[in-house]
This record gives structure tokens, sequence and C-alpha cells, in this order.
């Protein structure tokens, strides 16, 4: 959007001039010790927004008009405290000290107490150290969703937000796949996925596949603010997801909680977190290890996390944290299926020498200062030591049996480091309280990626053999071997604000901006060798590269809010950009080539939506939303020039326009009939998206089929999820339906086609889930069925790891887990 278009809309709003406000502050402290809480949650019966204590245990409630307000106080491990305050003519001052918590309380009866009795809330306009002003945000409450867990099962995790798209590449959950809005779920790529606000994925430009994910069973809440908010975070088109690890105990020198679980398929998962505060030290740390056989035949896994979280207070206004994040895992890979294997028999696999291996290494060092009451400041400075290994028999036909020759080797080892550093500062504008947030970030990348033969055994070895030494021996007959060995030494400078013009208590407009300095470079050489089948070399060339992608932008946004009675109207609207991934420049692979003049995609999202609430008894969220994708970078089938063999090209396919209706609707039942305080409890929800998709430009002409007019890939048009939950005291159940409409894997909106189980529809599928949970005393017990009425369905066709072809989904399910928290 031009700039000259938000100068217009924002002298356009500026009208609408503001009348009295009152607001509510004091400090929260603990009782028994009496230091100020950080971070306890503040509920009103009649707002929309959630506000939280600072680290001196203050906090503000502002903009209020006169009336009567009820404001729950809330914290992990406290009473709840619940207050009526009378607003006549002047601010109010209410202190609160909370109590700690007596263990023999139900979990069922905190949650009724918290906004989280939803499960999922959303971010208030200013939260730490960020903006969220008129955005799409939703918060997922962890405490409050009853499921499997141990698996990090995304259909339940992700039920109530709206849209998402999930590949389930695995049911152990090593690996998170979320998209929407017609973005690839590939690893998560097209969203900036943090953990405690700092990046986790690969590199955030130049590979930004997040191949690790924490365990669900360690965070306390996921943050998800979308695409047309994405300035504060980076360019991407996904937007944020952060995942917010739980906070160390504050009122206990130590805590131990630990849950066993065991399921379906060999699945044993053991998860022991041991957390507390001692004086101004407190720290969290906990280890999972988990492993199982998996559904189908060679699928099986090993995985270990280790997660440190140290922070000291050094006064009353500096707090110094550091996170250490380990993870490591083993898996063996099934590989894809062709659509008649899917069909004659989805539990089958024909690769019994495939393997996967990922070790990932985070550090980060976390700096908050307060300088005033209106000005703060935080820098994050983190770095990533990691890799991840595949090895196997990977041909474009699934059917083809492995001969045992020597398998394809892929390596590639990350090497990034960055700092973010942000300020924030409040200031009165027009009489009202306003927010300005600047910040810059430096990111450098130092990555290899190296691709080869391996051995030809059966087991996990990563080592590369000579290349050299079966050229002309006959001992691999294959039309084509390749090799290559890249360096990608990525760098990245941004500089990013935002900020809230109060126009009134009801009327806020956030412009934004984003200046991006980008140098995606590839350096390095990859070798073809084709031989025939007696071995003799027809072909041996080694072609070196060095190719640099310096660019420079400014991107800009506005948003803007209107409150309403129990009601928010919020939009916004931001330019998007995407960078070239090293994976977008160079490919060795014998069935697929990259365009050389492939470019980045640019576009914008657009988010109109009307959210709000009735006090304890009715959530909504309604969005319509616009994503204007140019330069959409996909797969075709074209005629090589060099061959005259179609191949698939990877190239900017084209401009799509992504648009719809997203809508989540969550029932707090037994209010509604003024049903209170007998102990039951009974939620309903209905997460509802209907999107349109078109790719309305096409500009890779050389294409065998055309895409103009299609479907844009990865958009199922209905996207339906629905779900009860009841609990009684310290009974809780849930059940949940999951339903998606067909959905193409490419742009070329292919129909199954061929035996390689890579091109064609991903066939619409519904899902059952069912889970319970018991509470008694230290005493937790968990348990449910996944996947209840035993559906063969798939949701992803793999073109490369951990196929090539369909991937099944797995069958029907069990888990059990005990949990002891001392």
């Amino acid at each position: 959007m031009k700039t000259t278009n938000i100068k217009l809309l924002f002298f356009l709003l500026l009208p609408f001039i503001g009348v009295s406000q009152y607001k509510i502050s004091g400090v929260i402290t603990d009782k028994e010790k009496g230091n100020p809480l950080n971070g306890v949650e503040l509920f009103m019966s009649s707002a929309v927004d959630l506000w939280q204590s600072d680290s001196d245990g203050s906090y503000v409630v502002s903009n209020l008009k006169p009336g009567i307000y009820e404001i729950a106080f809330f914290s992990n491990n406290y009473e709840v405290i619940r207050k009526e305050v009378v607003i006549k003519n002047q601010n109010i001052v209410l202190n609160v000290a909370l109590e700690n918590l007596q263990e023999n309380l139900s979990e069922v009866v905190i949650a009724q107490h918290s906004r989280a009795v939803f499960g999922l809330t959303n971010l208030k306009e200013v939260q730490g150290f960020s903006i969220y002003a008129g955005k799409k945000s939703e918060v997922i409450a962890l405490n409050n969703i009853i499921g499997n867990l141990a698996t990090n099962n995304p259909r339940q995790v992700y039920a109530k937000v709206a849209g998402l798209n999930i590949w389930e590449s695995d049911g152990a959950g090593l690996q998170l796949g979320i998209g929407g809005r017609g973005l690839d779920p590939n690893r998560s790529a097209n969203f900036n996925v943090r953990q405690n606000g700092y990046d986790i994925s690969a590199d955030a430009l130049g590979y930004p596949e997040s191949y690790y994910t924490p365990p669900t069973e360690a965070l306390e809440k996921i943050e998800i603010v979308r695409g047309a908010a994405s300035l504060q975070y980076g360019t991407q088109f996904g937007g944020l997801l952060n995942f917010k690890i739980k906070e160390p105990v504050k009122n206990k020198p130590i805590q131990l909680i630990t849950r066993q679980t065991v399921g379906s398929f060999g699945l044993f998962n053991s998860f022991n977190n041991v957390s507390g505060t001692i004086n101004k030290f407190s720290y969290n740390t906990y280890i999972q290890k988990k492993k199982g056989d998996g559904w189908r035949p060679n699928s099986g896994f090993d995985q270990v996390n280790f997660y440190m979280d140290l922070n000291y207070d050094i006064s009353e206004k500096t707090t110094v944290g550091l996170d250490y994040t380990h993870m490591n895992y083993l898996a063996q890979q099934a590989g894809g299926l062709s659509d008649a294997m899917f069909l004659n028999n989805p539990n089958q696999s024909n690769r019994e020498r495939n393997w996967f291996q990922v070790n990932w290494n985070l550090f980060s060092l976390n700096i908050d200062q307060k300088f005033s009451e209106n000005t703060k400041a935080n820098v994050r400075l983190f770095l990533l030591d990691a890799s991840r290994k595949a090895i196997g028999y990977r041909t474009f036909r699934p059917e083809t049996t492995d001969g045992g020759f020597e398998r394809e080797l892929l390596v590639g080892k990350f090497d990034t480091f960055g700092g973010e550093a942000r300020v924030l500062h409040n200031y009165d504008f027009l009489g009202n309280k306003s927010t300005l947030l600047v910040g810059a970030r430096y990111y450098q990348g130092n990555n290899t990626g190296e691709q080869g033969l391996g051995s030809n055994g059966s087991d996990a070895n990563f080592s590369f053999i000579n290349l050299n030494n079966y050229i002309g021996g006959g001992l691999r007959p294959e039309e084509n071997i390749a090799s290559s060995f890249y360096k990608y030494p990525n760098t990245n400078m941004s500089f990013f604000g935002e900020n809230i013009f109060k126009i009134s208590e009801k009327l806020s407009i956030t412009p934004g901006f984003r200046f991006e300095h980008i140098k995606t470079r590839a350096v390095g050489n990859y070798r073809t060798v084709v031989t025939n089948q007696a071995g003799d070399v027809r072909l041996d060339e080694t072609i070196d590269e060095d190719r640099s992608y310096p660019r420079n932008f400014l991107l800009f946004g506005i948003g803007t809010s209107y409150e309403l009675p129990f009601a928010e109207l919020y939009g916004n609207i931001s330019q998007n950009y995407r960078s070239i991934t090293f994976s977008d420049i160079r490919v060795v692979s014998p069935s697929s080539l990259i365009d050389p003049n492939i470019d980045d995609e640019k576009g914008f999202s657009f988010d109109l939506g009307l959210r709000g609430e009735v006090p304890r008894k009715l959530r909504y969220d309604v969005t319509a939303f616009l994503l204007n994708y140019n330069n959409r970078i996909g797969e075709v089938s074209a005629v090589d020039g060099n061959s005259g063999v179609v191949k698939r090209i990877r190239t900017n396919v084209g401009k799509a326009v992504v648009y719809g209706l997203e809508s989540l609707v969550q029932w707090n039942v037994l209010p509604t009939f003024n049903v209170l305080n007998n102990g039951h409890k009974l939620d309903v929800f209905a997460n509802t998206s209907i999107i349109k998709s078109e790719y309305v430009k096409q500009f890779y002409k050389a294409a065998v089929t055309q895409i103009k007019g299609n479907q844009v890939e990865f958009v199922p048009e209905l996207n339906f999820k629905t779900g009860i939950q009841y609990a009684y005291r310290n009974f809780g159940t849930s059940f949940q339906y999951s339903y998606l409409s067909k959905q193409f894997s490419d742009a070329t909106n292919s129909p199954v086609n061929g035996s390689s189980g890579t091109v064609g529809e991903i066939p619409a599928y519904d899902i059952m889930d069912l889970s319970f949970s018991y509470k008694w005393k230290k005493w937790k017990i968990e348990t449910g069925i996944n996947n209840l009425l035993d559906k063969s369905y798939f949701t992803r066709r793999a073109t490369g790891y951990p196929g090539p072809g369909i991937i099944p989904s797995d069958a029907r399910s069990y888990y059990l887990t005990l949990q002891l928290k001392l």
C-alpha cells in the first residue's frame, strides 16, 4: 500500500475525539512474602482486553467510563481474587495481595475464574514489549486444553485458531507444520516462529523452516498474530507464532512436575519439570524423553528435549535471563505412497533404509530494563547451533523397490546468531495514553548444505562416501548421480516502529513501518555424473556458482481499533515480503529444476474483524481477510531445454489472491441459563473458515499446464472444527470434530497423475477425537482416543523427505498420562 494512502486513512480517522475517562491502578504483591508479583493477569467483566502487572507489581487499567466493574486477579499458584470497583468521577487505586494456592483446589475451579475458561483469548493492545492494537491475534491457553499433549497433537492444540491448515507428517509431534490462507504448511516456514520471543527456525530468511517444536507440556500459552501484523517481527505473510514456556513458579524454592505417558504404537513419553524462586533468583528446567515405533512400518523415533531458564532480578528495574534449549531426535522414515498404494493399504512401507536426524541447540540472553513508569527497553541476543541430516532411497516412484545401492545423503548445518532491541514509551496524546515502539534487529546466517552419496547399508550412517570411487566402476547403475556443497552466508538488518495513537477512549490508530536490508548468497558447486546401466560415464560435469541477492526495501502498515459495548471493531493492512531462500536458489534433484530468474515474493494482507464477549457467557471473533500474493513461488511442469524431458520447475508461478471469512464462537453454556456455582462447566466452540482463492495472473509461460484461473494450493474452501468440553469439579472431558474440504497440492490443480504420489488432490477428510482428565490431590490422570472412528486419510503429498509421495496420517490411537505435582 502506498504511503500516501496510509496518510490519507490516518487523517480521515482523526475527527473521532473522545470524552472523559478514568483508570484503576495499584500494586499486586505476595501476601506472605510481600514481594511484588509480575505477570498477574487481570480480567474485567465488561472488557475485551487482558491486562498484566509489570515487574514491580504495578498495573494500570485505563480508558474506563463511570460505572461498576468486577476485576479478577489471576496468577498460577495463587488464589484467584475478585474485586468490585465503582467509578464515579475519579481514578481508583486498588492494591491487592494474593495468597498461595492450596493444592487441593480443583484446576477446573481455577480455570472458571480466568478468561482462559474459553481456551482462546486475544493479546491486549500493549503486552510486554510489543504492540497488538488493531491486529488479528489469538492466545491459546494450554492449561485449559484436554487432549494429547504428549504428542503435541496439533489438531487438538490449535483447534480454536481459525483457518489453520495442519500437516500431520508424523504422529509423534516431532515437527509442527501449520499454514493458512494459502500458505505452505511445510515446517511452519511462512510464520516467524519464536520461543519466548526469539527465533528458533533454521534461518529466519535463508531457510525459515522449524525442525524444532517445544513440548506442549512445557508451554503456558501459544501466541499467534496474523500476517497483517508482521512488521514488528518480520516481513512474512503468515505472521508470528510464539511459544511461551511456563515461567518459574514464584512462591516455592522448588516444584516438581513429572508426567509419564504410554500409548499406541509403542509410544512412551517422560516429561519432568523442576522450577522455583529463591529471593531474586528464579529457574525453570525440564527434560523430555520420547520414543515409539510409529503406526507404519519403518517409522520408529527417539527424541530428547532439554530446557533451562535462569533469571536474576538485579534491581527493581533490571532483570537478566538466560535460556538454553537442546533437542535431538533420530527417526526412521517410512517414505511416501502412490495413490494406488494408499488405496490398497495405507499402513505399508517399502523404504527400510531412510533415516532423518536433527540436532538443535538454542541460546538466548534476555535483558529487561525499566527506565521510568513510561519507558522500558528489552534486548534479546540469540544463537543457533544446529544440523539436520537425511539419508535414504528417494526415488520419485514409491512403488519402486529399494535396490540396496548407495543412498542419497543430505546434510544441512546451521550456525546463526542475532540480536533484537526494543524500546517502548508511553506518552500523552490528545489527553489519552499513546504508545510508541521502535526497534532494530541484526541477523547473520552462516549455513552450509551438502548433498552426495552415503553408504549402502541399512543403518543411520550419515557419512559421505567418495563419489569418485563409484564412477566407471559399475557399482551403482543409475542414470544420474549428483553431489553438491554450498555455503549460504545470509545477512539481515532491519529497523521497525509502530505507534498507537489514542484518538479517544474508543478509537486508536496504529501506523507502522519496517526497513529491511537483506543479502542472500549461495557459494559452492554441484556435480552431475550420468552413467549407463553398465556403469560407463556418459557425462561428468562440475559447475561452480556464486550468486548474491542484496536488496533494501521499506514496508508500511496501519491498523485501527474502535471499542463498542462488549466488542471491538478492528482492521489492519500491511505490506508483506518473502525473501527467496537457499532452497529456492539451489536444489539438486534429478526430477526438479530451479528457474535461474526466480525472485522474491511480494504482496499485502488485510484484516477486518469484530470480536467481543458477553461476560462469562460468549466470546466471538469474526474476520474478513484478503491476501494479495504476487510472485508466488511454486512448482509447475515444463520441458527441460537441455534434456527435452518434462520436469518440475520451481519458479514464480504467478499472482494469487486469497480471501475469505474466518470465525470463532465460544459458548459457556451454563451461565447463559443462570446455572452457576454448582461445580459443572460446559463449553462449546465452532471454528469456521470459508476461503476462496485464484491465480489471477500467470508468470511462467513455458509451463505445460496453465494455472491462470486455478485454485491456489493448500486452500481448502471449508475448514471447520467444533467441540464440546464438560467438567465437574476435578473431572473433565472433551470431544472434537474436524472437517477439511478437498485441496490441491500444486498450482496446476493436477488430478491424480502417474505413480509418484507427489501431485494431485488432497481429498476431504473428517476426524473425531475424545479425551478425559481427572485430578486428585497431587495426582492427575489423562487419557483419550485420537481418530476415534479410525479414518484413513492424509494431509500431505511430500515432494522430498519424508516422502516423496502421500504421507498417511495415523490410524486410531490411545494414550494414558499420569502426572504428579509436588
